[in-house]
């Protein structure tokens, strides 16, 4: 009740500064542009970001920032920064995936890359069909069929049946996955998938169920809802989910302190037509 704008989050924050990367750099920005923005407007991290931010201010070229000293490098970190490239390129999960992976690389290796790419090929897949869960299988199409990350989420879709709430979910990913650390990306990409599967196009279940389940479950219920919102639309989410955010979301970035909700869309519908007609053209003159 008390509620007033979208309180500080680290997952929408790497989505606003996911924006921000977009606006200054354009869609073909580089990893090294995503650290020069991580330097100039995140203040702080954690896990894997934390280290990719301390080793860039020790001079530490983006182009190894994710890989010296990084025990974290396969957790979720990455995964959660998914949803800008997903929404700047709606129905081309191969650019999603394209921005996503050259965002990953600044903090992330092999699964942690993976995570994002896949989600944000999700994410963008989801602009396009009326199935949350064919959505998951045209992310997966983006990343490479051998790697652990795609066997684990083909385990999941698979088994998917037979889970059917988040008590089950829970407990198949603790007995598949014994001693895997609780903010891994597979194993929360397995829970994201089930609170799809279990709730389809039911923005409130699929949010109630993939809580539920635990683990790094602010993480994984955002991308569940971004993906199902992408498919059901501003209508198909009930009200009671935004209606108390007052045109708010407050940030820690730099300089960035509020965003106005209506001023974000507009903007990531600007950064959208900007990546369709950019790499469009570039397509086209690679041909000729």
């Amino acid at each position: 009740r008390k509620m007033c704008g979208v309180p500080v989050d680290d997952d929408i924050i790497y989505t606003l500064l996911g924006l921000l990367i977009a606006e200054e750099y354009g869609p073909e920005f580089s990893t090294a542009d995503v650290g020069a923005s991580w330097l100039k407007y995140l203040p702080y991290a954690c896990t894997a970001e934390h280290v990719a931010l301390e080793n860039l201010k020790n001079g530490i070229p983006a182009s190894r920032a994710g890989a010296q000293g990084n025990p974290y490098c396969e957790w979720i970190g990455a995964s959660i920064r998914a949803d800008p490239w997903g929404y700047m390129a709606p129905g081309w999960p191969e650019q999603a995936a394209s921005m996503a992976y050259r965002d990953a690389y600044l903090s992330h290796r092999r699964q942690g890359i993976y995570g994002e790419m896949f989600f944000a090929a999700a994410v963008s897949a989801a602009f396009a069909v009326d199935d949350p869960v064919e959505a998951l299988r045209i992310g997966l199409t983006e990343i490479p069929a051998h790697c652990a990350l795609h066997k684990a989420v083909r385990w999941a879709l698979r088994v998917a049946p037979e889970i059917r709430d988040y008590r089950q979910a829970r407990e198949a990913v603790e007995q598949h996955f014994k001693g895997m650390h609780p903010v891994h990306t597979i194993n929360n990409a397995c829970l994201t998938v089930w609170g799809i599967t279990i709730g389809k196009t039911d923005f409130t279940r699929v949010i109630g169920e993939t809580v539920a389940m635990g683990m790094d479950n602010d993480c994984t219920a955002a991308t569940a809802g971004s993906i199902v919102g992408a498919v059901v639309g501003r209508r198909g989410v009930p009200a009671t989910w935004y209606q108390r955010f007052d045109d708010t979301i407050h940030s820690y970035l730099l300089d960035h302190r509020s965003f106005s909700i209506r001023d974000v869309l507009r903007r990531f519908e600007k950064q959208a037509e900007r990546v369709h007609n950019t790499l469009t053209w570039i397509s086209r003159e690679a041909r000729m």
